[in-house]
């Protein structure tokens, strides 16, 4: 365990560094091509359910075996070249600066009062409608998408990657996520085929969600007047409103920490979806709760490596 514990700490740092270089072979643009061909495949007549399952099984065995097989490739030509590679894998399997860069390509633009430039950039990495959006809901948007990100993109992988001997358990976890996020829809085209794929990251993401929204009401940027034993009761109990099992802990965790409300009305192609309130808003958001959430990031990503450091140390030191 000792070179993947090195190769996670490497490609933490890496992602940390440098991100997803321009025009990078970006390993989740080819899962996502085998998914889109599988799904063309698959996702017609009868049995959708069971060929989902299906999609699962190929999808994540391909993942796992290639990344394998690159793993032992790597490691028999020598030690060094086996963690040089496997860093490589996992920092490509993270989303520390790019969640960071998309968030500050709507800050910059939003305290500069270029409200159409910032309603545009938070399109690109929203769902819902942007093109009428005040200051206040675009905030909004950016806390919220980074919040429950910082799960999905980084906590949860490294999670993963600690718990499975490195690039393979990242991988398999990103394969999982990407499948979700693919097909993983509660509408007449995938609400069957995608059933086992939202199932899947549901229960993926259940405990890392959890510990990283703990992390954040323990030791996140903290500008609420309420006593902690409110922050944690608050943020327990708005957690479980959130229509996401797992998101909700991300964002009612930074709801509570900021003294914010999160959720709201939300369009998505002129459709009204009510979200539920998180938080008890005791100060109105500004463009600077999103530099306060990447604080969150930055704290949760590093206390949470750090905590699997340890566990893993004491674990793999004792067998």
């Amino acid at each position: 365990m000792g070179p993947h514990i090195i190769a996670i700490a490497v490609g933490l740092l890496l992602d940390r560094i440098i991100g997803d270089p321009p025009n990078w072979p970006h390993p989740v643009r080819l899962i996502g091509a085998l998914i889109s061909k599988l799904t063309t495949w698959l996702n017609k007549g009868n049995a959708k359910k069971a060929k989902g399952y299906l999609l699962v099984f190929i999808v994540v065995g391909i993942t796992f075996s290639i990344t394998i097989a690159i793993l032992l490739g790597a490691y028999s030509i020598h030690l060094a070249v086996g963690i040089a590679v496997e860093s490589v894998l996992i920092a490509s399997g993270l989303a520390q600066k790019s969640l960071k860069e998309a968030a500050m390509d709507v800050y910059k633009p939003l305290v500069a009062n270029d409200l159409p430039s910032a309603r545009e950039k938070l399109s690109w990495i929203v769902g819902r409608d942007t093109d009428k959006l005040d200051e206040q809901e675009i905030t909004r948007g950016v806390v919220e998408t980074v919040s429950e990100n910082i799960s999905d993109g980084i906590t949860a992988p490294l999670f993963y990657a600690f718990l499975f001997a490195g690039a393979p358990g990242l991988w398999v976890y990103k394969a999982i996520n990407t499948l979700d996020s693919m097909v993983g829809y509660k509408n007449e085209q995938y609400e069957d085929f995608g059933y086992a794929s939202a199932k899947l990251d549901d229960i993926a993401n259940y405990i890392p969600s959890r510990l990283t929204g703990y992390l954040i009401m323990l030791w996140g940027k903290k500008e609420s007047a309420l006593s902690f034993r409110k922050r944690m009761r608050g943020w327990w109990l708005d957690a479980k409103k959130h229509p996401s099992p797992n998101s909700g802990y991300l964002e009612a965790a930074t709801a509570y920490q900021l003294g914010i409300q999160l959720g709201g009305i939300n369009t998505y192609k002129g459709i009204i979806s009510n979200r539920a309130r998180m938080g008890i808003g005791e100060v109105p958001l500004t463009p600077n709760h999103i530099l306060s959430t990447i604080s969150h990031l930055n704290t949760a990503v590093f206390l949470f490596w750090l905590w699997m450091m340890v566990i893993g140390g004491i674990l793999y030191g004792i067998t």
